[in-house]
C-alpha cells in the first residue's frame, strides 16, 4: 500500500512540475527528477549501436527535473552519480557512479556498484526495470506515464545503505557512513554470485543470502542476474519519470 501511495504521489508531482512539456503522441519522453536532498549526476549510457543522449551525463540539483526525447527504439541505462566535483573542463570524480573522472560520461558506464534504470523501447511494448545487479549507492524507481498496458511501478524505494552487509559496505572518505552497497559479485568475483560459468543459466543460478537482502529490502527490483519473472515490467506507448530518492517527500 504504501508503494502505491508513493507511486500516485510520483504521478501527482510528475504531472504538476511538467505539465507545461509537451509531449507528442508518437514520442517517448522520459524525465529524470531528483528528489533527493543532495545534488545528483545523472548519467546514461545507450546500448550498443543505439544514440548518445545529453552527453551521457549532466548536473540535477535537488528538486529539478530533466526531460530527453528517447528516439525510437532506443535502449539504454540510466544512473545517479552523487559526491561529484568537476573542474570547468569537466574532469573531476565521483563518491559513486563515477564514469571514468567525466562529466560528460560519452558511452561510458557507471563503476559499480551505481543502482540503474534500464529501458529498452519496442515497437508495440517497452521493457524496463531497476537493477541492483551492480550493486546500490542511490535509491531509484520508474514510474510509466499515459501508457497501456500492465505498466507498474519498478524501482528500489528502500535505503540499502543503511541495511549493506559488511562485506559489500562501500564507506565514506572519512568511514563514518556508508555511501554505496556493493553486488555479492562485484565483491566476491565468484561465479555463483556472478552467474558465470557452470552457473551461468537459471537453472543452476539461484538466489543467494546477498540476493535475498536486496529482494527483501526492493522487491520491484533485480536482485540477481535471473530475477527476471519478478522484476521486469511493460508498457506500451508511455512516457517515463526515473526519480532519484523515491522515497523523500
Amino acid at each position: 500500500m504504501a508503494t502505491m501511495q508513493r507511486s500516485l504521489l510520483t504521478l501527482v508531482l510528475f504531472t504538476l512540475i511538467f505539465a507545461n512539456i509537451s509531449v507528442e503522441v508518437s514520442s517517448t519522453t522520459i524525465t529524470l527528477y531528483n528528489k533527493c536532498t543532495h545534488p545528483v549526476w545523472p548519467g546514461i549510457q545507450p546500448s550498443a549501436g543505439k544514440p548518445l543522449l545529453a552527453r551521457g551525463g549532466f548536473k540535477l540539483p535537488p528538486n529539478k527535473g530533466y526531460s530527453l526525447k528517447l528516439p525510437p527504439l532506443w535502449s539504454g541505462r540510466f544512473w545517479g552519480r552523487h559526491g561529484c566535483s568537476f573542474d570547468a573542463s569537466g574532469r573531476g570524480r565521483c563518491a559513486t557512479g563515477d564514469c571514468g573522472g567525466n562529466l560528460f560520461c560519452n558511452g561510458i558506464g557507471g563503476t559499480p556498484p551505481a543502482t540503474l534504470a534500464e529501458i529498452t523501447l519496442g515497437n508495440d511494448q517497452d521493457f524496463y526495470d531497476v537493477s541492483l545487479v551492480d550493486g546500490y549507492n542511490i535509491a531509484m524507481s520508474i514510474t510509466p506515464f499515459k501508457g497501456s498496458g500492465k505498466c507498474s511501478y519498478a524501482g528500489c524505494v528502500s535505503d540499502l545503505n543503511l541495511m549493506c552487509p559488511v562485506g559489500l559496505q562501500v564507506r565514506s572518505k572519512d568511514n563514518r557512513r556508508v555511501v554505496a552497497c556493493k553486488s555479492a559479485c562485484f565483491a566476491f568475483n565468484s561465479p555463483r554470485y556472478c552467474c558465470t560459468g557452470s552457473f551461468g543459466n537459471p537453472s543452476t543460478c539461484k538466489p543467494t543470502a546477498y540476493s535475498k537482502i536486496f529482494k527483501v529490502a526492493c522487491p520491484k527490483a533485480y536482485s540477481y542476474a535471473y530475477d527476471d519473472p519478478t522484476s521486469i515490467a511493460t508498457c506500451s506507448r508511455a512516457s517515463y519519470l526515473v526519480t532519484f530518492c523515491p522515497h523523500h517527500r
